[in-house]
């Protein structure tokens, strides 16, 4: 045997060790910034395999029209500007025709869950129309995107795609890489961020999966799930307006949480239009309306709504789609 060939065999293990360091650094490289953390956390927690995903998160691309949209909400608009969004008659014309469609089901949910059947139909309708508009965007590259390239909200994503990899099979609706949805990663009718299809998306229709894409048993109980085990009051009040005198105290509040028993902001210069009951706490919202700045007295399931989405604004709109979707419900079955 020669010299040469008796280092053969060394020569080709050398090549391969470099083939292998080469592939490792070509993928490291194309590896989104803090993925290699994320797996090595799912992996631990859930068991999964890391080369699976990797693979699926390989996969997901950056785009650059995510980071583009969350830039410019809609909640960023004066109430003036938001409200006529939501508050069409299309809107609540089809608000009345869902809720027809789906009544039985609608009724048995909300005597089971203890929420007001037209506010679920009116968060269907504020967030994708009654399933019309349900998102285009891939969730995993929507949530990739924001939980790697998008510094300001980057832990709240990195969560909700931790939650999303985490999520069993019976919970996604399909393969985890096909799922589409909203440029922040929300899915179905309802738009569930993946924190909320853990915690709150329920099997209504007891098939063993949640569909909160088809399924209207699922959707429905699981929008009705949220708002209850967020601490929704049945038969309470949800907003009213308020009117200030002339020596009205000026409020700031950071969210919509109720702070005040309602008598104290009427000695602060805020009367209701309308009797409450004695001790009920209230906040106080001042939105820009068409004619000039708004007063509302808002209470726990107006707040129980910003759950859903923290914006007041967004609230209020539900609020009166809502109120609007029962007033044509009621007048339709007058007519019958």
């Amino acid at each position: 045997m020669t010299q040469n060939s008796a280092f053969r065999p060394l020569r080709s293990l050398v090549v391969l060790v470099l083939l292998w360091l080469g592939a490792t650094t070509t993928r490291a490289a194309l590896a989104h910034p803090g993925q290699a953390e994320l797996v090595r956390e799912v992996a631990r927690d859930t068991g999964k395999s890391p080369g699976e995903l990797n693979a699926l998160l390989d996969g997901a691309q950056k785009q650059q029209s995510i980071l583009d949209a969350i830039s410019r909400p809609a909640e960023a608009k004066p109430w003036k500007d938001y409200r006529p969004i939501f508050m069409t008659p299309a809107r609540v014309e089809a608000g009345v025709a869902f809720y027809q469609a789906h009544r039985a089901l609608l009724d048995r949910v909300a005597g089971e869950y203890g929420v007001a059947p037209q506010y679920i139909v009116a968060i269907i309708g504020v967030e994708t129309d009654y399933g019309r508009i349900v998102g285009h965007y891939k969730v995993l590259d929507a949530l990739v995107t924001l939980a790697f390239y998008y510094p300001p909200r980057a832990n709240f994503f990195r969560e909700q795609l931790k939650a999303l990899l985490e999520l069993p099979s019976s919970k996604l609706g399909g393969p985890l890489d096909t799922l589409l949805g909203s440029y922040a990663g929300a899915q179905g009718w309802g738009q569930f961020m993946p924190s909320s299809i853990r915690d709150f998306a329920v099997d209504e229709d007891h098939d063993g999966r949640i569909d909160l894409h088809g399924s209207a048993d699922d959707i429905i109980a699981s929008v009705a799930n949220y708002f209850h085990l967020h601490g929704w009051e049945s038969g309470a009040p949800v907003a009213a307006r308020a009117q200030p005198d002339a020596a009205a105290r000026p409020i700031t509040v950071k969210d919509a949480r109720p702070l005040w028993p309602l008598e104290q902001l009427e000695a602060w210069g805020y009367a209701p239009l309308q009797p409450f009951a004695p001790g009920r706490l209230t906040s106080l919202q001042t939105l820009d309306g068409a004619q000039g700045p708004e007063y509302w007295f808002t209470f726990q399931n107006f707040y129980v709504i910003t759950r859903y989405n923290r914006s007041p604004l967004y609230a209020m709109a539900v609020d009166q789609l809502a109120q609007a979707i029962a007033a044509g419900v009621a007048q339709a079955d007058a007519k019958q």
